[in-house]
C-alpha cells in the first residue's frame, strides 16, 4: 500500500485500502499521463490505457499530428495554448504576452507524512497515516517549475492533490488560471452529483446525467456561497447509495471556485477543480511561488454512501484540529431568534437562568451588543461593548452567566463595515471599492479589505481585546454579504485580480491567529447561514452554522446535502420556535429535537416565552443529546430514505464504528391515509450479531434488521418523528 514508483515502466502507483491511482511518464519528451483511477488492482504496468500506440500516436512517432496528440492524451495536468482544446488546468502569460505552456517531467520525491500548505487550510497526517508524492515538472516555454503533489491516506481511501508554481526564472509571469486538480476519465456515461441552493435552502442534492460539453458549479461571490458548493461527484448511471462506482471531489477552500466536468469529442470526461479563473490572476515575480488550495478526492465501488463515509473520516481525522473535534459540544442557547436586537443584560440573564435550570450549558449573545447597533443598518466595525445595553460591561454579564453554571459565547462579524460607523468615518478607504466609482450595498454594509495587513491587524486586535476582557469560551464568526466592486487601494492594476484570493488568505490568517491565541475557544463559522460551509472553514472551526433556516422539515434536505460531504458533528443545528421564522411552519417540539440531534444540538428561541409543554421537554432532549452525542459525533452515517424521493418520509441512521449500537431517525413529512406500517431496511450492522431494539422486546440479528427490515407503525399527523436505538447484545 502507499506510493510505489516502477522505474522500468516509469509508472507511479498510489494505493489506498480499496483504490488505485496510476500515473505514467511516456516518450522522450517526458509527458505525464493519467493511467487509471478506480478499484484497487495489483498490476504494475497499465500504461496501455494511455492509447499512445494508436493514432494519433506519440509525437516521437508522428510529429505531424502533435496537435491531435495533445487534444486526446489523458494528461495529468493540462496546459493552455498548445493544442489541447479541452479546458486546461494551467494558463500562464509571459512578459511578451504569450500563453502557451507544456509541462514535462523533471523529477519526483516520495516521502512519509504530509507537509502543510503555507497560508492555506489542508489535511494533515504523520508518517504512519499517509505518504506524499511530489512530481516536479518544467514548462518548456517559460522555464516555470510546477510541482504536482499527491498525498495518500490509505485507511480513509482518500488522495489529496495540490499544485505549487515556482518562478525560478528572471522574468515575471502572470498566472491566469491554476486549478488544483485535473482528472481525465474514459467515457461520459456518468451522473453528476452537485449541491445547489440559496439563502435558507442551502446544499440541496442535484443528480443529473453528464453529457457532452461543460457542466459544473462555481462561485464568484468571494465565498463558497449559498448557491453552489465546492463539491462534485461523478458516479455510474446505475450507482445507488450502496452499489456502484463513485468518484467524489471536495475543495478545501472558502472563496471563488470552479468545479467542472467536460464531456469531450471522443466520449471522455475531463474534471477540473480549483480557484475560479474569473476575477483571478496572480503576478508571480522572480523567486516567488504560488500555492493552490487542496482538492480531496475519493473513489468508492460501494456507492454514494461509502463516498460520504470516506469524506467524513478524512475530515474528522485529518482536517479538523480543534480540541472539540472529539469532545461533546456544550448545548447552547442563542438569543438571536429569541430577541433579535431587542435585548439588554437583564433579558439575557433571564434567558440564561431559565435555560440553566433545564440543563442547557451555554448562552450565546448574538448581534446587537456593540457600538450603536440597534438594527442591522449601522455600527459594524465598532467592536466596543454598548454598556447602555450591557449594563456594567461585558465581564459583569459573563460573570453572572458563569455563576449560573453556564458558559458564555459571543457573535462577531469581523470582515464587515457599516457606512454608518465610527470606523468607516475614520477609514472609508478600508472598504473594498473601486476608487471614484459607486459602491454597492448589501444588507446596508460593505466588506473590509481583509487582504490588507493594517485592516487585519486592527480588526483582529479589537476581537482579541473583547475576548480577553471576560471568560468567553465560544465565538460565532459571521459574514453576511458577498464581495462586489473589486478594488483595493494597495494593489496595482496588474495585481487587482489577486484581491479575492488575498481576501480569503487574510481571513485564514485571522482565524489562524484566533485559534492559536485562544486554543480552548470553540469557534463556529457562519455566513448569513450556510454560505461558507466548506472544508476550508473546518480547518479552523469544528462546526459551522448550517443554515438560517431552522425549520425541522426544511432541515431534512439541507442536512442531507451537507452530510453528503461533511460529518454530522460539523453541522450546527438548533431547536427553534414556531411558527418557524423562515417558513412559518409549525412542527412538534419533539420532531424539532430529533432533527437537531443530527448535528451539534442547541436552542434558538426565548425559553422564557415558549409553552410549558415545550419547555418541559427540554430536559428530556438534553438527556437524549447526552446519550447519543458520542455516537452521532463519531459513527458511520447511512442515508436510508430521503423525502425528496419518497415524498412522504425521511430516514437516516448512524452506526457506531465498532457496530455496537445504531440510532435511526425516522420523520413523517406528509402522512398517508389508509396505509400500512412502513418497512425500513437498516444498514451497516454486524450481520451475525444480535441487536436489541431499545424500549421493545425485539432482538434480531443484524442480518435480519438489514435484509428483512423493521416495521414502523403509522403516527397521527404530519411532521411526526421517532428514534430507534439498537444495542448489540
Amino acid at each position: 500500500m502507499g506510493i510505489t514508483y516502477f522505474n522500468n515502466s516509469k509508472t507511479f502507483k498510489l494505493d489506498t485500502k480499496k483504490s488505485t491511482y496510476m500515473i505514467a511518464i511516456v516518450d522522450k519528451e517526458q509527458f505525464i499521463g493519467h493511467v487509471y483511477y478506480g478499484k484497487r488492482i495489483e498490476d504494475e504496468e497499465m500504461s496501455y490505457l494511455l492509447r499512445i500506440y494508436e493514432p494519433p500516436y506519440i509525437p516521437t512517432e508522428n510529429n505531424r499530428d502533435r496537435c491531435s496528440f495533445y487534444d486526446t492524451f489523458p494528461t495529468e495536468y493540462s496546459t493552455h495554448g498548445i493544442g489541447d482544446y479541452r479546458d486546461s488546468a494551467l494558463k500562464l502569460r509571459s512578459e511578451d504576452g504569450h500563453t502557451a505552456s507544456r509541462l514535462q517531467y523533471v523529477s519526483h520525491d516520495i516521502s512519509k507524512g504530509k507537509e502543510g500548505l503555507k497560508g492555506l487550510p489542508a489535511t494533515f497526517g504523520d508518517d504512519s497515516s499517509c505518504m506524499t508524492l511530489s512530481i516536479t515538472c518544467e514548462d518548456v516555454f517559460t522555464g516555470i517549475e510546477v510541482v504536482l503533489s499527491y498525498s495518500v491516506f490509505e485507511e480513509e481511501d482518500v488522495i489529496t492533490r495540490d499544485v505549487k508554481i515556482i518562478n525560478n526564472t528572471d522574468k515575471t509571469i502572470m498566472i491566469e488560471k491554476a486549478y488544483s486538480c485535473c482528472q481525465d476519465f474514459d467515457g461520459v456515461d456518468y451522473d453528476l452529483i452537485t449541491l445547489h441552493g440559496s439563502w435558507a435552502r442551502e446544499r440541496h442534492v442535484q443528480r443529473s446525467p453528464l453529457s457532452l460539453g461543460k457542466q459544473g458549479v462555481n462561485s464568484v461571490r468571494g465565498e463558497s456561497s449559498h448557491q453552489e458548493h465546492p463539491f462534485m461527484a461523478l458516479c455510474a448511471r446505475e450507482a445507488t447509495e450502496d452499489f456502484g462506482d463513485v468518484y467524489g471531489f471536495s475543495f478545501v477552500y472558502s472563496g471563488n471556485f470552479n468545479a467542472q466536468a467536460e464531456g469531450t469529442q471522443f466520449n471522455c470526461t475531463r474534471l477540473l477543480m480549483g480557484i475560479n479563473p474569473e476575477e483571478f490572476n496572480w503576478l508571480l515575480k522572480s523567486g516567488e511561488q504560488f500555492q493552490t488550495p487542496e482538492v480531496v478526492m475519493t473513489y468508492s465501488s460501494e456507492g454514494i454512501g461509502q463516498m460520504t463515509r470516506n469524506f467524513h473520516n478524512i475530515y474528522r481525522r485529518h482536517l479538523i484540529r480543534s480540541k472539540y473535534r472529539d469532545q461533546k459540544r456544550p448545548i447552547l442557547i442563542n438569543n438571536w431568534e429569541a430577541t433579535y436586537f431587542d435585548f439588554n443584560k437583564e433579558k439575557l440573564v433571564s434567558i440564561a437562568k431559565q435555560a440553566s435550570e433545564l440543563g442547557i450549558e451555554m448562552l450565546v449573545m448574538d448581534d446587537g451588543w456593540f457600538g450603536n447597533r440597534f438594527d442591522d443598518n449601522r455600527a459594524l466595525g465598532d467592536w466596543f461593548v454598548n454598556e447602555d445595553k450591557i449594563e456594567g460591561g461585558l465581564k459583569s454579564l459573563v460573570d453572572e452567566v458563569n455563576a449560573l453554571g453556564m458558559k458564555f459565547g459571543i457573535w462577531f462579524e469581523p470582515e464587515m463595515i457599516s457606512p454608518e460607523s465610527k470606523l468607516y468615518e475614520e477609514h472609508p478607504d478600508w472598504a473594498i471599492q473601486i476608487e471614484g466609482k459607486p459602491m454597492t450595498l448589501s444588507r446596508n454594509q460593505y466588506v473590509l479589505d481583509i487582504g490588507r495587513e493594517e485592516v487585519r491587524e486592527y480588526i483582529y486586535n479589537r476581537v482579541k481585546d473583547i475576548l480577553t476582557s471576560a471568560n468567553i469560551e465560544y465565538v460565532k464568526w459571521d459574514m453576511n454579504r458577498q464581495l462586489t466592486n473589486l478594488g483595493s487601494r494597495v494593489l496595482n492594476s496588474q495585481q487587482m485580480g489577486e484581491l479575492s484570493h488575498r481576501y480569503v488568505l487574510g481571513v485564514y490568517e485571522m482565524m489562524e491567529r484566533l485559534v492559536t491565541d485562544f486554543p480552548d475557544l470553540l469557534l463556529e463559522n457562519c455566513s448569513g447561514g450556510g454560505a461558507r460551509f466548506d472544508a476550508g472553514m473546518l480547518y479552523y472551526s469544528p462546526q459551522i452554522w448550517c443554515s438560517d433556516n431552522t425549520d425541522a422539515i426544511e432541515r431534512l434536505e439541507i442536512q442531507r446535502g451537507t452530510a453528503m460531504v461533511y460529518p454530522l458533528s460539523t453541522m450546527s443545528a438548533h431547536v427553534s420556535d414556531c411558527p418557524n421564522h423562515a417558513t412559518g411552519r409549525v412542527t412538534p417540539f419533539k420532531t424539532r429535537g430529533h432533527v437537531a440531534l443530527a448535528g451539534t444540538f442547541g436552542y434558538e428561541l426565548d425559553v422564557t416565552k415558549i409553552s410549558k409543554e415545550d419547555r418541559d421537554m427540554i430536559p428530556e432532549q438534553v438527556e437524549m443529546y447526552h446519550q447519543y452525542a458520542r455516537l452521532i459525533q463519531s459513527g458511520d452515517y447511512y442515508r436510508i430514505a430521503n423525502v425528496a424521493d419518497t415524498k412522504y418520509y425521511d430516514c437516516y441512521e448512524v452506526v457506531a464504528a465498532d457496530k455496537s449500537e445504531a440510532l435511526v431517525t425516522y420523520v413523517i413529512v406528509t402522512n398517508l391515509a389508509n396505509s400500512h406500517s412502513r418497512r425500513i431496511r437498516l444498514k451497516g450492522l454486524q450481520e451475525d450479531a444480535l441487536y436489541a431494539w431499545e424500549g421493545t422486546d425485539l432482538v434480531m440479528t443484524g442480518a435480519a434488521y438489514m435484509n428483512a427490515g423493521i416495521l414502523i407503525q403509522q403516527m397521527w399527523g404530519d411532521y411526526q418523528s421517532t428514534l430507534i436505538h439498537l444495542v448489540r447484545q
